[in-house]
């Protein structure tokens, strides 16, 4: 006979993420994403990142990219709205474009509705406004029809693409497997141009992060990546004004 269960008295606090509470959609195909953000946001004490995976096709089309808004609102929910999340981030480029910004947010919102909402293309346009570019060379890894929608939203924002380049893949896992030295000597080549002044690096899936410090310092220029711009931008709307310091330009930045 087991003796009787004793009662124990407990006292509650603010738990994790009492500064910062981000919510993250990632695509259901995504490699890269959260292995970045670990690197970026770790060191960061008293902030809480929780992530949903949404589902999408492998193959990277208008259409395939447009089809996520159907599953937008119930993956939103799958990032719980009583954990009171300061911003929840929708953590694709191309779709993001594709479905539009202004419907993204909408859609999340529809669940989060005190939440501040961004995704990389947004905080991208964001991230170059704090670098203060307005001429940039755009590097993606898509087909070129999503490539030409890209160019088009950022330009349709104000910015001059003066040169454009892709490595032309419609198949997420490739994205996720093109080497870091190929992404580096991408952004070099396109970057040495003299009519820019800086580079983006537009997807998700695209290991960009680590090669930042390194592009920079070859081209004498501010290079920036979806996950890099996502996160500073999700820190930056958290209230968070700090960041790391090996991450590239943009985290001596604030928004502007």
């Amino acid at each position: 006979m087991t003796g009787a269960i004793e009662n124990l008295s407990f006292s509650t606090d603010d738990g994790l993420g009492a500064w910062a509470r981000m919510g993250l959609i990632v695509l259901q195909t995504d490699q890269t994403i959260e292995h970045e953000f670990a690197q970026i946001m770790g060191p960061e004490k008293d902030v809480a990142l929780y992530a949903a995976r949404i589902p999408n096709a492998m193959e990277v089309s208008p259409d395939t990219l447009r089809q996520m808004a159907i599953d937008l609102p119930q993956t939103a929910a799958l990032l719980p709205p009583q954990f009171g999340f300061d911003v929840v981030g929708y953590a694709c480029t191309s779709g993001a474009t594709m479905i539009g910004e202004d419907r993204v947010d909408s859609l999340i919102r529809e669940v989060h509705p005190g939440a501040k909402t961004t995704n990389p293309i947004t905080a991208s346009k964001a991230a170059l406004a704090a670098l203060g570019l307005k001429r940039i060379a755009l590097v993606t890894p898509y087909p070129v029809d999503v490539t030409l929608k890209m160019q088009a939203n950022l330009q349709a924002a104000g910015y001059e693409t003066t040169a454009v380049a892709t490595f032309g893949q419609s198949d997420d896992f490739t994205v996720a497997r093109i080497s870091a030295d190929s992404i580096l000597q991408a952004v070099k080549q396109i970057g040495a141009r003299s009519d820019c002044e800086g580079v983006f690096v537009s997807c998700t899936s695209l290991r960009a992060l680590q090669i930042i410090p390194q592009a920079e310092a070859a081209l004498g220029k501010p290079v920036t990546s979806s996950n890099q711009a996502l996160a500073w931008h999700m820190m930056r709307l958290s209230g968070l004004n700090a960041g790391p310091t090996n991450a590239g330009r943009l985290f001596a930045t604030q928004l502007t």
